[in-house]
């Protein structure tokens, strides 16, 4: 097809997921998030010990002959997503132990990078109503780049925020998405395995920027478009199922997205303005003499005029200085070394992002 084509942002396209994106033009989407059939393989009706009726997921397009056909499906899928993605795109999959792990070796053969395996464990999961396994706690979502030279996005400081200031761990507690928030059309579930909001709301917040445009193959019920529309990037939904294609419509309709950009933007800080410590020294903010220390307090330094620090025996860079007194091989200075600011301690970076601000 021509590559000047416009891909169709913000539109639920109705059909055959791998005969729709063989029609979008080659890299044109940052991020695929995938929820693909799981191939559950069920045989017979699920009871509780009560006799009533586990409502499972038994419809049509979650059945396959047997294993080969779904891995020829997997690759079908899983190549035109390839092609879709941008060089430094990403892709997240998602699936169970009935399919995860054959998707994963697929990805590998196609040529895509393996970033994390993703652990999202359910804190209300079903109960294993035979009692002859464990109860399945948890799903799997695999994260991976185009390919191993790939300068793919990570919002690193996003998900650290998120998490409380915390570097965000690949074990996600986040809860199956139940009460108001579950679709229902006459007192029944909507759609089998709609994703709580939150989980799509980390993917998408920790891997795109405002106005990336983010492919779902398997719309469902529209979470990811949802989340997307609330959080100003583009989606393109592809849904098989007409019936689940107008019930995600209604759905996004009713989604305002955040008013101000600037709520829900994720600049990396590689893509900032470069402060070099000095420019603290040349503007006062930070006076030749003061001394620096370690959030413990168990090393420390003294600021020199050209922008380097001073210890008894070592003279270098913050880096440098942090490395050397601490016995490491490298170190983040912006990060190691704290000045006190009205009585507390607070790593230099505070004063880094303050001028960034004032300068830009």
């Amino acid at each position: 097809m021509s590559q000047n084509k416009t891909i169709p942002a913000n539109k639920i396209l109705v059909g055959d997921c791998v005969a729709l994106m063989k029609d979008l033009p080659e890299a044109s989407v940052d991020v695929v998030f995938a929820d693909p059939p799981y191939n559950l393989q069920l045989g017979g009706d699920l009871l509780r010990p009560n006799n009533t009726a586990v409502d499972g997921v038994d419809d049509e397009w979650d059945h396959f002959d047997d294993l080969s056909t779904y891995d020829a499906f997997s690759r079908a899928w899983l190549s035109e997503a390839r092609r879709l993605l941008k060089p430094n795109g990403t892709l997240w999959v998602i699936g169970s132990y009935h399919n995860i792990f054959r998707v994963g070796s697929i990805l590998q053969d196609l040529g895509f990078w393996i970033l994390n395996d993703v652990i999202w464990r359910k804190t209300n999961p079903m109960p294993n109503f035979r009692g002859r396994r464990f109860t399945n706690a948890h799903e799997t979502l695999i994260w991976c780049a185009r390919d191993k030279e790939a300068r793919y996005r990570f919002n690193y400081e996003a998900m650290k925020s998120l998490n409380d200031d915390l570097q965000m761990r690949s074990d996600w507690t986040l809860p199956l998405c139940t009460g108001q928030e579950r679709l229902k059309i006459d007192g029944k579930k909507a759609h089998p395995t709609q994703k709580p909001e939150a989980l799509l709301h980390r993917v998408i917040l920790s891997s795109t920027e405002v106005g990336d445009v983010v492919l779902d193959p398997f719309f469902g019920s529209g979470t990811t478009g949802a989340v997307a529309k609330r959080l100003r990037r583009q989606f393109i939904g592809l849904e098989r199922d007409a019936d689940y294609a107008a019930v995600a419509k209604r759905r996004i309709e009713r989604v305002k997205p955040t008013d101000d950009a600037d709520l829900v933007s994720t600049p990396s800080k590689r893509s900032q303005p470069r402060i070099p410590f000095g420019w603290l020294v040349e503007r006062g903010i930070l006076q030749p003499g003061v001394t620096l220390t370690d959030a413990s307090r168990r090393f420390s330094a003294r600021v020199r005029a050209d922008g380097t620090l001073i210890t008894s025996d070592f003279r270098g860079s913050i880096h440098q200085v942090g490395a050397y007194v601490q016995q490491a091989p490298a170190c983040n200075g912006w990060q190691f070394w704290c000045t006190e600011v009205r009585g507390h301690l607070v790593p230099i970076d505070v004063l880094r992002q303050q001028l960034r601000t004032e300068m830009h």
